[in-house]
């Protein structure tokens, strides 16, 4: 039997972290995760999954992430049961207990939302910088031979 789970949403409110009886820190949030398939009108579906991360994953989730913040979570699924107080139902849970969150937007992204546009020109690669065989030559030019999978993206 395999239980996996690979998603890659959105959250919908910042982590919320607390520590267990011997101190180990467990972050709980929800992600919003659209669905392949469409609604009845055609509208986008929307899945909310709640998801648990432990020790220092939990710790760098609730320091490096917040509401709206893109990552990818590998781990795997659980159900809880549970009486409600309130009425007396007994009620499933669904969630998400993460092994590794993936945070998936570049650091400082939200740097963006200050609105702050740099109108410096970019700086020009000093020909100094320029190895003996590129000097003088159009960097544009040059015939490079790089693997598809060598590429950072």
């Amino acid at each position: 039997m395999v239980n996996n789970v690979v998603l890659v949403g959105r959250l919908t409110r910042d982590p919320e972290v607390r520590r267990t009886q011997t101190g180990t820190a467990v972050a709980s949030f929800t992600i919003a995760v659209d669905d392949s398939r469409r609604g009845p009108n055609g509208e986008k579906v929307t899945i909310f999954m709640p998801v648990s991360v432990f020790g220092k994953s939990a710790d760098s989730v609730s320091r490096f992430t917040k509401k709206g913040s893109l990552v990818g979570v590998i781990g795997r699924l659980t159900q809880r049961k549970y009486v409600r107080r309130t009425d007396n139902v007994e009620v499933t849970s669904t969630e998400i207990v993460a092994n590794q969150v993936e945070f998936m937007e570049p650091k400082g992204s939200n740097a963006s939302d200050s609105g702050y546009v740099s109108d410096a020109p970019s700086a020009a690669v000093p020909s100094s910088q320029l190895d003996d065989e590129t000097e003088g030559k159009n960097l544009d030019s040059l015939d490079l031979d790089i693997a598809s999978d060598n590429l950072p993206f």
